[in-house]
């Protein structure tokens, strides 16, 4: 019998969602413990379009985080009453997971399992990948939801570790830790851009110009 693919059984979860709003407990709960990187992977594809739900970036990424820190201590997922209960909009959520399964399925034909072995065995190397999975989801808390990309980049690094850890395909991996380093080139240029713009402005303000 042929193994279900990942695009298959997250189509199945997105078919699942209630009408109305939908609780992240909810949401978790569809993959159970069993699935915590499925989940990582469904709680990024939202991310997938250059501007994604307001708040959701938040929410999300200290889902995924906490999913980064039950991997590195080898334990059960726990969650925040305050995040289990969040509501975001089924009609919202369901339009932006049905785009962020197009990437999915790209991303799926790509993948193959043992490239690059050395990068999904190992204890050192597990911790590495566990951290970087933190890191992403931080980025991805970041606050600049409404610049293009700034959830996207992220999302699409958590998005190839996760798949790389399911399919054990350390080149997914590899280019995982490469899209946060992108992703913190991308945010360092913001900061550096927006100090630049800031400082000009002042210029042009009378009594704060030298």
């Amino acid at each position: 019998m042929e193994k279900e693919s990942l695009s298959t059984k997250l189509k199945l979860v997105i078919d699942a969602l209630p009408p109305g709003r939908v609780e992240v407990a909810d949401i978790r709960d569809l993959f159970g413990q069993e699935g915590l990187m499925l989940l990582s992977i469904f709680l990024t594809m939202p991310f997938m379009i250059p501007v994604s739900i307001p708040g959701v970036s938040t929410v999300f990424g200290v889902a995924i985080l906490l999913i980064g820190v039950s991997r590195l201590l080898g334990r059960k997922l726990w969650l925040p009453k305050r995040i289990e209960q969040r509501t975001i909009p089924a009609n919202k959520l369901r339009a932006g997971l049905t785009q962020g399964l197009v990437v999915v399925q790209r991303l799926e034909r790509i993948a193959r399992p043992f490239r690059l072995r050395w990068l999904t065995t190992g204890k050192v190397t597990g911790t590495l990948n566990s951290c970087s999975l933190i890191a992403g989801a931080l980025l991805l808390m970041a606050p600049f939801g409404l610049i293009p990309f700034s959830n996207t980049l992220p999302a699409l690094a958590l998005l190839l570790l996760a798949i790389g850890f399911l399919q054990r395909d350390g080149v997914c991996i590899l280019l995982g830790h490469l899209a946060n380093f992108v992703t913190i080139a991308y945010f360092a240029f913001l900061i550096a851009g927006g100090g630049v713009l800031i400082r000009e402005m002042l210029r042009y303000i009378p009594g704060l110009s030298a």
